[in-house]
């Protein structure tokens, strides 16, 4: 029998979430799913966490579009998370050339083997969007839509809500366990629905194992609605947990810019990368109505983690 699913990257945050769900709840048996990773030793951390699990594992990097063949041979439909190699988007990067070219990649491999479905993680930010971040995912987007589905394979955009376990990279770049910071600087506010990586995997698994006929075609918001929290209420919960009062200084594009390069000494691409995405948090782009995730946590009869809880794990303010 071939191979259902394929998930590239699995041995990653969201990919193992849903890997482990597809599991644990029943929906796909071990025996119908392929783990890749990029380890190429079935000896390392990566692999024996995947091989633990009893899917087949297999080696696929980015970097040789024959692994990949080789990692999805057998496979009917394709689970893409997209590329961690962020760097690949820092600068005046030309477009094909960014993290899409590790996700373009991919889904030739995929077209080439006979892949017949590709599901791929984006991010709950609009089309068009003001977010750096969000230009490999739309450039991705609309490669789907025309070059994949010009050669008959079909798609689904899962555009995964940010991760309530990212807040500290919107607050202000927050260090965990060091920080001791009572302003937070950054470049804009707005209200985020906030939407755990364990909830995303249960919602996520459960679209993959659906008819493809229910989302073919479709872009999807999973985003916990009922868990929208602004920046500034992050800096409350942020501060209840350490017992200190924490505040929210908006300023400047330029100001941002210079007090995470000169003063918190980081690094200059990322920080000028990661700034628009303010941008798009003041405009509302994460104000979505798709009430998809809701309707799938529901049918796993699952209640979402919300921030209170996930803030006072990550601070240790709940042990």
């Amino acid at each position: 029998m071939s191979k259902k699913l394929a998930i590239i990257g699995a041995s990653g945050k969201l990919a193992f979430a849903t890997l482990t769900y597809l599991l644990d709840s029943g929906l796909l048996p071990p025996d119908q799913i392929i783990a890749t990773t990029s380890s190429e030793s079935p000896s390392s951390p990566q692999w024996t966490k995947l091989s633990d699990l009893g899917v087949t594992v297999r080696h696929a990097s980015f970097d040789s579009r024959s692994s990949i063949e080789t990692a999805l041979k057998g496979a009917e439909t394709l689970f893409l998370v997209s590329s961690p190699r962020i760097a690949k988007d820092f600068g005046d990067v030309q477009d094909g050339q960014g993290r899409e070219a590790d996700h373009f990649v991919a889904l030739e491999a995929a077209a080439a083997v006979g892949v017949k479905h590709v599901y791929y993680t984006s991010l709950a930010f609009k089309r068009p969007s003001k977010a750096g971040v969000m230009r490999a995912h739309i450039s991705t987007e609309k490669y789907l839509e025309q070059q994949l589905a010009a050669k008959g394979l079909g798609w689904t955009v899962i555009r995964e809500g940010l991760y309530n376990e990212s807040w500290p990279l919107y607050f202000g770049h927050w260090k965990l366990g060091e920080d001791e910071r009572t302003e937070i600087e950054v470049a804009g506010e707005g209200t985020i629905p906030w939407t755990s990586i364990a909830d995303l995997g249960t919602a996520t698994a459960r679209i993959l194992t659906a008819s493809r006929k229910d989302y073919a075609g479709k872009t999807l918001y999973l985003c916990n609605r009922k868990n929208r929290r602004s920046l500034r209420d992050i800096a409350g919960l942020v501060g209840k947990a350490l017992g200190k009062d924490i505040a929210v200084k908006v300023v400047g594009r330029e100001d941002h810019e210079k007090f995470y390069i000169e003063k918190r000494n980081m690094d200059p691409g990322l920080v000028r990368w990661w700034v628009s995405t303010y941008d798009a948090l003041r405009d509302g782009e994460c104000d979505v109505t798709d009430d998809t995730f809701q309707r799938l946590m529901a049918e796993a009869d699952r209640s979402p983690t919300n921030m209170e809880q996930t803030v006072a794990e990550m601070t240790g303010a709940s042990q």
